[in-house]
């Protein structure tokens, strides 16, 4: 399985200019996060990825559905690998919303307020990591899988901090 970080969303831009949140819930990408997820689908092609498993925030969506399109992908939606709920890009926008922008995505199986309550504690994080592992761990595609997600998510995973639109392999 591959965990890919998300495109550089504008949340990130600002937040790595002046190391304030920027009180943008749920933010798209920058310009410089869409040609990011461009780079990704050459990155990814030699990879073997089949399917993409997606966090329900617009920037992995956007990031994820760029990928797709390009590789003929289909994405499942799992709120499970979404960002710790700390800051204010993690508030995330209603399923029906995001229903309408992604109109081809199944978000069926997806609470209305699927994100977490701010804070989520380290503990909270990690049982949901415990649960994406244990959900995951049988899958028979398991290899040809990638997994757009976030930085807090994937380092309570894996200990490893990632830049937008890096990724790593799981072992």
């Amino acid at each position: 399985m591959m965990l890919v970080r998300h495109a550089e969303s504008e949340w990130n831009r600002h937040f790595s200019l002046t190391r304030i949140d920027p009180n943008i819930p749920d933010p798209p990408l920058t310009e410089l996060g869409r040609q990011q997820a461009e780079e990704l689908i050459d990155r990814l092609a030699d990879e073997g990825i089949r399917r993409l498993i997606a966090s329900p925030y617009r920037r992995t969506l956007e990031t994820a559905s760029i990928i797709a399109e390009s590789l003929d992908l289909s994405i499942a939606i799992e709120p499970l690998v979404r960002e710790r709920c700390v800051f204010s890009c993690d508030l995330g926008t209603p399923t029906s919303t995001l229903a309408r922008l992604w109109p081809d995505l199944d978000f069926g199986h997806v609470e209305e307020q699927w994100w977490g309550e701010p804070t989520e504690s380290e503990a909270e994080l990690a049982l949901r990591c415990d649960a994406f592992r244990a959900r995951t761990s049988s899958l028979h595609d398991r290899f040809e899988v990638a997994v757009i997600s976030h930085w807090g998510f994937i380092r309570a995973l894996t200990g490893e901090e990632l830049a937008n639109a890096d990724f790593l392999r799981l072992p």
